[in-house]
């Protein structure tokens, strides 16, 4: 069957054009034209049982490849659904075009199905955001999204595409004719009626496009951004206890990981990773340090803060000592948030750190006392972390496992981090093997990353083990999403964390108010459930038995299937006192 081309054909030619593989969905007749389109040009359709999980996805896409992930949604409830995640990536600075279908032209704001005013939800939850009147506009539009998206500090954009801009004119004009009754009219109302219609058609398909308004973005001297450079290399130079923290934004857009690692690696000096920072110098490596992260900031002479906002995380730019602070970041706002450095350069902080070390050179020697220092509190926190382990606890002890899943995780293996109490154990304990192999939530705090997260990873890394971390209380967000990976072929392994209980809230909620009314889960069966969906499911009790499982998960994730481990947890206090405000 010939079918006339479309407004979906002109979308996805300029998604092919810039290099998407992928776009997530959760079909709906408002955006069917443009998976059609996309199929058609060799890009794969992931289609998911919820919106937000969609954009999740997509969000991990662009993570992980430095190419925007792109989402489609219908329209009205398809949109809403997909508000936390565009938050969240505007928070992590993920560029992502997220599509939302709309209801006809003719029809806006007269009662159609799903017809709500988009443009005003979506605004503050993204970096642009509009809506397509013209199907000349179409790609035009869609170019013009995904550039934004990627310049000065990356998001998501938001792209209205009404119904009657996707489908084939043909079919478009049977709509409005049928729509209108224009057919059973008689006289000059049915004349009139008949050529106001065409002409509103002819607008709507062959008006020329008219190119639309973007954002300015700032420009900045080069001969500026050269002499900071020049100065913080003199301040790196004359340092004798310099430490480095790169942040999340350091690996936006990131397609070179590896001279990152190097320039990183060439400074020499004490780094501490964030974000999706984390696992770009590898599991091991001489400048990398885990923890005790204040109590050396404090004792610095040098700061470098690369990426990262001081916000909660570096409490709120009074967690130093006496040190010289220096910020990299794309975000001027971010540079003077809560703390002015002493040298602030506004760029991309990965390009700061290639640029800084080529100016620096290498470390050499100097800072082998300070760096023995920092590493003696590394090693007495992984010390203490080790003598807190209870592997004849009775069920599984948390920090117990995480110990020997550490061993167990392959050289190309993803994280996934989707929950509170569990997930932050693991954080303490699991290192991320390479580089952009590390998904969390971000400075939102999002619950619910973990599905879409995992469909994500998994769609850009085929044959990779994908592990998702997640507590039982997280997980129910988009435990769904087996039912999607068992359909795609996509074999992640879920670790759910099962205690009864949002554990993260319930210890200082019960402590200091004497109540857990609201905390309080069952044991589900977790595993049953995602066998349900099509996965395979796992239970483990006995702490001998771990390494087993374990190995069980894997082979079975090899073989192609979605693996799902339900983990009885022990009661534990090692985060006891850890709320987040």
């Amino acid at each position: 069957m010939s079918i006339e081309r479309h407004g979906g054909d002109a979308v996805a030619e300029v998604l092919a054009r810039h290099g998407i593989e992928h776009v997530f969905t959760l079909c709906g007749g408002h955006i069917s034209p443009i998976l059609v389109g996309a199929k058609a040009r060799g890009i794969r359709i992931v289609d998911v049982r919820d919106e937000a999980n969609a954009v999740f996805a997509a969000d991990a896409v662009a993570r992980m490849t430095g190419i925007p992930g792109v989402a489609a949604v219908t329209a009205g409830p398809g949109v809403t659904n997909a508000l936390t995640p565009l938050k969240n990536a505007q928070l992590a600075q993920t560029p992502l075009l997220l599509f939302g279908g709309a209801t006809a032209t003719l029809l806006k704001g007269r009662g159609a199905l799903q017809d709500i005013d988009q443009l005003s939800l979506v605004r503050s939850a993204c970096k642009w955001s509009t809506a397509v009147s013209t199907v000349p506009a179409l790609g035009p539009t869609v170019k013009k999204a995904l550039e934004i998206a990627e310049s000065g500090v990356p998001g998501p954009v938001f792209v209205e595409v009404p119904v009657d801009l996707l489908y084939p004119e043909a079919i478009v004009k049977q709509w409005y004719f049928e729509e209108s009754g224009v057919q059973k009219m008689k006289g000059l109302t049915a004349k009139a009626m008949e050529v106001f219609l065409k002409g509103y058609l002819y607008k709507q398909f062959h008006l020329p496009h008219v190119d639309v308004s973007v954002p300015n973005v700032r420009a900045r001297a080069p001969g500026g951004i050269d002499a900071q450079i020049d100065e913080v290399a003199k301040r790196v130079r004359a340092a004798e206890r310099p430490a480095l923290v790169i942040g999340n934004q350091t690996m936006v857009s990131c397609h070179d990981p590896a001279s990152l690692a190097d320039a990183v690696e060439r400074l020499g000096m004490p780094t501490w990773l964030g974000g999706a920072a984390r696992g770009l110098l590898g599991r091991e490596s001489p400048v990398q340090f885990r923890h005790a992260r204040g109590a050396s900031l404090k004792k610095a002479d040098l700061v470098i803060v690369a990426g990262f906002p001081f916000d909660f995380r570096l409490k709120y730019g009074r967690g130093f000592g006496d040190a010289a602070i220096v910020s990299a970041n794309l975000s001027r706002e971010e540079l003077y948030k809560n703390r002015r450095p002493d040298v602030a350069v506004e760029m991309h902080p990965a390009d700061f750190l290639r640029a800084l070390a080529d100016a620096t050179g290498a470390a050499g020697g100097r800072w082998d006392a300070w760096t023995a220092e920092v590493r003696e509190r590394e090693d007495a926190r992984d010390a203490e972390i080790q003598t807190q382990a209870r592997p004849g606890a009775e069920l599984i002890d948390p920090i117990h496992f995480f110990l020997r899943l550490e061993e167990k995780l392959a050289d190309d293996s993803v994280l996934v981090a989707d929950g509170g109490d569990f997930v932050a154990t693991a954080a303490y304990i699991l290192r991320p093997r390479r580089p952009l192999s590390w998904l969390d939530p971000g400075v939102f705090g999002t619950l619910g990353v973990g599905g879409g997260f995992a469909v994500g990873a998994a769609c850009v890394r085929p044959g990779a083990e994908v592990w998702v971390i997640w507590g039982d209380g997280s997980c129910a967000y988009s435990l769904a999403e087996y039912d999607t990976c068992a359909r795609h072929g996509l074999a992640p392994i879920g670790v759910v964390g099962t205690d009864a209980s949002w554990a993260q809230i319930a210890r200082d909620q019960v402590e200091l108010l004497g109540d857990d009314v609201g905390t309080t889960l069952a044991r589900t069966p977790y595993h049953t459930v995602a066998e349900g969906y099509g996965g395979k499911g796992l239970l483990l009790t006995d702490a001998s038995k771990i390494d087993e499982v374990l190995d069980e998960a894997k082979a079975l994730s090899k073989a192609g299937h979605p693996v799902l481990i339900n983990v009885h947890l022990a009661s534990s206090d090692f985060r006891k006192g850890s709320i987040s405000i």
